[in-house]
């Protein structure tokens, strides 16, 4: 090869690895929202045929009001998700997203999205995340249009099909710029414990298989977590006194949320740690799903606004791309009432590292050693509280690879394998650190966070009537161990 052009060579080597390396240095936590409903997710008018959208007849707010309450509790990033009806997809198309590009305008310090809520077809509903571009409006169009399950006109039941969203999942991951995908309020249909509704494992495990760089992960803690609440911020009672309303909407006795986490999440061995444990790199959110704020004075609500409770945190370049790049990849950590704000994760073995929704490739029998540095901020959040993190619990679980009972929603090597509490680390300021090593590693793992402000061992079932705010929980995304030679099946 001539020298000239072997010189160039390197040089745009050395200029790749210089932006990958500007990008890394200049990601930060940003806190968002990826599932906000406006004004434009409608009521319908059934007398007529087509039944006609009624605007602000099922969420309230205009788009602008969403994206200034979002800056307001401290979001850098959120996601418009109306739901769609008959012919909604034109509706979103000429009312609702020009409504976000003046949002845009007016609030321009938040990133935000352009999305919907699909009613995925034979499953519950789902955020649908599209890349920001000049074609945004129209690739939304398209999805909506041909695959959302309640478009058509006379209903056609074919449109809710498995069928039906293979098609849609072959549609998006063909895509030029591939779109996320999560589902909502996975457990909100369900019985009971492991009695799933809508969204079951093998639904799961299948859209992940057909398109694992589109369809990534779940709500690990629902939206409507002010379903307990007066708007007075006093507990919702009935006229016999009794407690009224259930967070995240989950009113199934035997179902509720746990901490105001689903139990997909909540539970140490459960289904996410089954996903987790097939080597799925399947990630977890936290949302509001605003419509209607619980304190408004006419017709409240069951709501907290964008970031006002809870939030997902992306690690990123603040831009549409890098936090797109940052859900896609996993660099995600889960918080309610402002517990923490960064939560860096460091596994190591060697020279190797590897932080939250990466993989740490390891010799086998060698130490993983993991450092943790969290922000415990020393400010009042949207309820006036300074809570503190009570305890920081180490989740590993191993990794096996494919399993042959698609229906499977248990992981018995899942375990909490240490807790922390502020005699085991360090203070500086309002950051805190702490190290622990996993010991001689001899298969692949996987590990993730998990901290409360609660005493309380494992979260609680919540109850009706329940007030949030003294629950608070956080989860991290996990971080993959594998250890050489060993591979994932």
């Amino acid at each position: 090869m001539h020298m000239r052009w072997r010189l160039a060579i390197v040089v745009l080597a050395g200029l790749a690895l210089a932006v990958v390396s500007t990008q890394r240095a200049d990601r930060q936590w940003l806190a968002g929202d990826s599932h906000i409903h406006s004004q434009w997710s409608p009521g319908y008018d059934e007398t007529k045929s087509p039944p006609e959208p009624i605007v602000a007849g099922d969420a309230r707010y205009p788009t602008p009001t969403n994206a200034r309450k979002a800056r307001e509790f401290g979001l850098a990033w959120m996601v418009t998700t109306d739901h769609g009806g008959p012919n909604h997809a034109k509706f979103n198309l000429t009312r609702a997203y020009a409504e976000l590009q003046t949002s845009r305008q007016l609030e321009p310090g938040v990133l935000q999205f352009y999305g919907m809520e699909l009613n995925m077809p034979g499953m519950d509903h789902h955020t649908l995340i599209i890349p920001n571009s000049s074609e945004e409006s129209s690739v939304l169009y398209e999805i909506e249009h041909q695959f959302d399950s309640k478009e058509a006109w006379p209903a056609d039941p074919s449109r809710n099909s498995e069928a039906q969203r293979q098609r849609a999942l072959e549609h998006m991951k063909a895509l030029p710029r591939l779109p996320l995908l999560f589902a909502n309020h996975p457990s909100r249909s369900a019985k009971g414990i492991g009695q799933y509704g809508l969204d079951e494992p093998r639904e799961f495990r299948d859209n992940n298989d057909l398109a694992p760089e589109v369809y990534h992960g779940m709500e690990g803690a629902p939206g409507h977590q002010a379903g307990g609440l007066a708007p007075d911020g006093g507990p919702k009672v009935g006229a016999d006194g009794r407690p009224l309303g259930f967070r995240g909407a989950y009113g199934n006795p035997g179902a509720y949320t746990i901490g105001g986490f689903d139990q997909m999440t909540a539970i140490v061995g459960g289904l996410w740690d089954s996903l987790l444990g097939e080597g799925r790199r399947f990630w977890i959110l936290a949302t509001s799903d605003s419509h209607v704020n619980y304190a408004e004075s006419v017709r409240p609500g069951s709501d907290f606004w964008p970031g006002q409770y809870q939030k997902t945190y992306v690690h990123a370049v603040r831009s549409y791309d890098g936090v797109l790049d940052g859900l896609r990849s996993g660099r995600i950590f889960a918080v309610s009432g402002d517990l923490i704000s960064l939560l860096d994760i460091e596994a190591a073995s060697g020279k190797q590292t590897a932080g939250i929704g990466g993989t740490l490739t390891a010799a086998r029998g060698q130490d993983v050693r993991l450092t943790v540095r969290f922000r415990d901020p020393e400010t009042t959040n949207a309820h006036g509280d300074n809570p503190r993190v009570a305890r920081v619990d180490v989740i590993v679980g191993d990794v096996g690879g494919a399993v042959p009972d698609r229906t499977l929603d248990k992981n018995p090597t899942a375990h909490v394998v240490s807790r922390f509490t502020a005699k085991d680390w360090k203070r500086d300021a309002d950051i805190y650190t702490f190290s622990t090593t996993l010991p001689r590693v001899d298969r692949n793992v996987y590990l993730r966070l998990r901290g409360t402000s609660t005493q309380d061992l494992e979260p609680a079932m919540d109850a009706p009537g329940e007030n949030p705010w003294p629950d608070l929980w956080f989860y991290s995304n996990p971080i993959f161990v594998e250890i050489s030679g060993a591979g994932r099946d």
